[in-house]
């Protein structure tokens, strides 16, 4: 008996969280027979963690969005519930203390809508009630967008039952803002957030926006007691228990194509394995640019559209464990984002270089997680989300004395900002940046956070595109450069999506081929 099958219905190429979510979607639809393979040792992707020093370190996860409490599941929260997959939730004590060191502001944010209302309101007087009629307004765009998702509707029936979402979805962040007459500190106190999405607020589609806020101060935020893995490693238990098959160490170097329908994928040891479907953890760049064997079976749509996508931003993290409790550091707060300016074109510019960056957020995550390091310890985080375009002309003899500055500055920012020193109190530190993102995870140019949420390209356009930007029959994509974007949640959306779109072809070509039966 050979290593693989003759043949699977699905092949998912990599065992991140999307792929993963996208093998327990196309399970629960009665989809058994998938084969998942993962070019690393583990599963998770960017959903991992590493250890030094004994201790074990969280590589990425900041907080998770949409997972709700218990008693009101959001709808990533409620997924992992449905397909078995037990996670041990931690609610982020606050949404976020904002610093704007050229206005003076300095404000922490908690989740609910009418409790950051209230806060700001403190701070502002007057202008709660106007703060909550505009996350009321976030929130409503919010249950459109997921009742859309899943039930299609005619543009009348939109417009009589999701109104708001309607009048709403061609503008930007900033144009709606705009519209409630908000003094400036209130506009700048309503966006750190944009980050998560990576776009300034002059071309965020306001759809976007308003779901990420509604999102994160509706339900909170939450990360895993046992870091982000804790996702990856049970989400693959859960496929493997309901009879996937998943190796590892098993890189595709290939995407079999005939008549524009996929046939099969080649691993990079030569392994040729048969399928109807592949779900690809791949960017499409990178697959309709070497990896479609003929390429003469890529449409010349296929590399337009990349051509025509805009990368999102990648990341340089500064992750280090500290000798000191929170508490005997002085460190209060879990998340903070700072800044000299809130103008996010100029944010937009300066993330475009190898910095300074002058938009930054730092997490010490014990204080969402108590158990996070041994005892006497805490981890401690400070990031900025640049785009990989300083990055690209970056030569190897440079690359390491380049990072250890950008942590040096990262880290005396960080101090200068609050008075704090965490310099003195290192004892493991490692620097990402996009080189280590594509070295070990080998996103299309280290990018994390697929394509850019742009008004003229994002999720809303990319859904009504979706039949048209569908280039060979049974290829799927799922991960951040999918349709619903980055971040965690949205992976995890992108591999049920993928999922959805296979099982409703499957569907399909079943109902055809039986009315073919009963026409004989």
């Amino acid at each position: 008996m050979g290593f693989y099958k003759e043949h699977y219905d699905v092949i998912i190429i990599g065992g991140a969280l999307s792929g993963l979510s996208a093998a327990l979607q196309l399970q629960d639809k009665g989809i058994k027979d998938i084969l998942i393979l993962e070019k690393h040792n583990l599963p998770g992707g960017l959903a991992t963690s590493f250890v030094r020093g004994g201790v074990e370190i969280e590589a990425t996860l900041h907080e998770m969005m949409s997972i709700g409490p218990k008693e009101d599941r959001l709808k990533i929260g409620q997924f992992f519930d449905d397909m078995g997959v037990d996670i041990d939730w931690l609610r982020v004590p606050e949404a976020y203390r904002f610093i704007e060191t050229g206005k003076g502001i300095d404000i922490t944010l908690h989740s609910g809508f009418k409790t950051m209302s209230d806060e700001i309101d403190a701070q502002y007087p007057g202008w709660g009630p106007k703060v909550l009629e505009f996350m009321e307004l976030c929130n409503r765009v919010y249950d459109s967008m997921n009742t859309l998702s899943v039930t299609p509707m005619s543009k009348v029936q939109m417009l009589l039952k999701h109104p708001d979402f309607v009048k709403t979805a061609g503008y930007t962040a900033k144009e709606v803002l705009d519209t409630f007459g908000f003094p400036d500190d209130i506009v700048d106190i309503l966006s750190p957030y944009w980050i998560y999405v990576a776009n300034p607020l002059s071309t965020l589609p306001f759809t976007i926006y308003a779901f990420l806020m509604a999102d994160y101060f509706r339900g909170g935020s939450y990360v895993c007691r046992k870091y982000s893995h804790e996702m990856s490693m049970k989400l693959q238990r859960r496929a493997e228990e309901n009879g996937a098959q998943i190796e590892f160490c098993q890189e595709v170097d290939k995407i079999l194509v005939k008549d524009g329908k996929v046939r099969g994928v080649r691993t990079r040891r030569g392994d040729e394995i048969a399928c109807d479907y592949v779900i690809s953890g791949a960017y499409p760049n990178k697959v309709y640019t070497s990896m479609i064997e003929p390429l003469s079976e890529v449409p010349d749509g296929a590399v337009k559209m990349v051509n025509g996508r805009r990368l999102s931003v990648t990341t340089v993290s500064v992750m280090m464990v500290l000798d000191g409790t929170p508490e005997e550091l002085g460190i209060k707060d879990y998340n903070i984002f700072s800044g000299d300016t809130m103008d996010t074109d100029k944010i937009w510019e300066n993330y475009k270089t190898t910095g300074p960056f002058r938009y930054l957020t730092s997490i010490c995550l014990d204080l969402a997680n108590p158990d996070a390091t041994p005892e006497g310890m805490c981890q401690f985080s400070i990031t900025a989300l640049p785009l990989v375009d300083g990055f690209l002309d970056l030569k190897e003899e440079d690359y390491y004395e380049f990072k250890r500055k950008l942590a040096r500055d990262m880290i005396s920012e960080y101090e200068n900002l609050t008075g704090i020193n965490i310099h003195d109190h290192i004892v493991e530190i490692e620097v990402s940046t996009p080189v280590t993102i594509a070295h070990y995870v080998g996103a299309w140019k280290g990018s994390i956070y697929g394509f850019q949420h742009h008004i003229e390209d994002h999720a809303v356009a990319r859904l009504q595109m979706k039949e048209k930007d569908h280039f060979i029959d049974g290829l799927e994509f799922a991960g951040a450069h999918a349709i619903s974007g980055n971040g965690m949640g949205p992976a995890v959306t992108n591999g049920r999506a993928a999922a959805k779109a296979v099982w409703e072809d499957i569907e399909k070509k079943q109902a055809k081929s039986k009315g073919k039966e009963a026409s004989k």
